[in-house]
């Protein structure tokens, strides 16, 4: 499956192309499929080795790179030439790199957190993970689950390089959707928000840029805390909203007019997703909203991102992508109301949810 690099197009991820172009013979496209392997670990070897960082100050020779690197010279000179075919470093002479544009994207801390998405969904890990694909449809267990013994967070949590990689790669995956939820939803008729499992504030951070009269609180496990006031206090928000730590299995801040919940609901499965909607039902008020923002999967054969994306969450997180039928099923079973579903220009969606009793 081929892969586009989000853009201000409207991709909130980079894009698993689910239909292949036309004209091209039936066995050629499935071959196609199967050796995206390749430049995924081409690229994830250029992350995980700093390359783009190495030339950022201007070309060096394979040489130079292999004695920084620790790597063999000429099996890196056949890495550098596979990256520069694909566009991220060019040769300008012999031996001699330079990175493009498109490489310079992969420099650590580059705007889009591209080198910790790589890391993070190409990396070791992950790779383990989809060795246990056909476990998991077997079994649905996750992958994570079968080659770590640890569900995913289980496992992050004991990984401090591995958990601020994903983290990171979190903002680099849905980075592009928190500007397209505050244009899709109105959040002017709140005056106080909850975003259970918020992260380090992205989403929340661009809500309350855009509607001054709301306050906030941020809710995610304890070990997100510094992150997160970091984040806040560095867009001056810090006297709008404070962070919560706790777990969404046991409790809720309750009693706010509205509680966001951003790509949440598909790391878990669908029994995990209810008991968090029923915390969620004990908080939320009965005039309250719950706005969850996730993708909603087209029934029948609707090309969609997040039907190979479902797969991933099957294998890394034991989660589901849902189509609106099983969002509302769920809401159901947790005391809530389907009500708009609300597209934006990316992938995903918001999808608001009222109490049942409310009035």
């Amino acid at each position: 499956m081929a892969l586009t690099v989000a853009s201000d197009t409207g991709s909130d991820v980079p894009n698993a192309q689910t239909r292949p172009p036309t004209g091209i013979p039936p066995h050629v496209q499935l071959i196609q499929m199967g050796v995206a392997i390749w430049p995924a670990r081409a690229v994830y070897a250029a992350a995980e080795l700093g390359i783009a960082d190495l030339l950022a100050n201007g070309p060096r020779g394979v040489e130079e790179i292999a004695r920084e690197t620790g790597t063999h010279v000429r099996s890196l000179s056949r890495l550098m030439r596979a990256l520069a075919s694909c566009g991220i470093v060019e040769e300008t002479r012999p031996g001699l790199f330079a990175t493009t544009t498109l490489g310079d994207a992969l420099r650590d801390g580059a705007p889009g957190t591209a080198r910790a998405t790589i890391l993070t969904i190409a990396g070791s890990w992950q790779w383990k993970a989809w060795d246990q694909f056909l476990h998991a449809l077997r079994t649905g267990q996750s992958g994570v689950k079968a080659a770590f013994g640890k569900d995913l967070f289980e496992f992050l949590s004991g990984e401090p390089v591995h958990s601020a990689r994903f983290n990171d790669a979190m903002v680099g995956m849905h980075g592009a959707v928190a500007p397209t939820v505050v244009a899709a939803y109105d959040f002017s008729r709140f005056r106080s928000i909850v975003d259970v499992g918020g992260g380090k504030g992205a989403l929340l951070g661009e809500i309350l840029k855009a509607h001054p009269q709301l306050n906030a609180v941020l809710f995610d496990l304890p070990e997100t805390e510094q992150p997160a006031r970091d984040y806040i206090a560095a867009a001056g928000l810090g006297g709008r909203c404070t962070f919560h730590a706790g777990d969404f299995f046991k409790h809720l801040p309750s009693g706010h007019d509205a509680y966001v919940m951003a790509h949440v609901l598909h790391d878990w499965s669908d029994d995990d997703a209810v008991a968090i909607l029923c915390k969620c039902r004990e908080a939320v008020p009965v005039e309250g909203r719950l706005l969850i923002v996730e993708a909603v999967l087209p029934d029948g054969n609707v090309p969609h991102h997040g039907k190979l994306m479902d797969l991933l969450m099957l294998t890394v997180t034991g989660g589901v992508e849902r189509t609106r039928d099983e969002f509302a099923r769920i809401l159901a079973q947790s005391g809530f109301t389907l009500g708009c579903v609300h597209p934006t220009t990316t992938h995903q969606s918001v999808i608001e949810a009222f109490p049942c009793n409310r009035v």
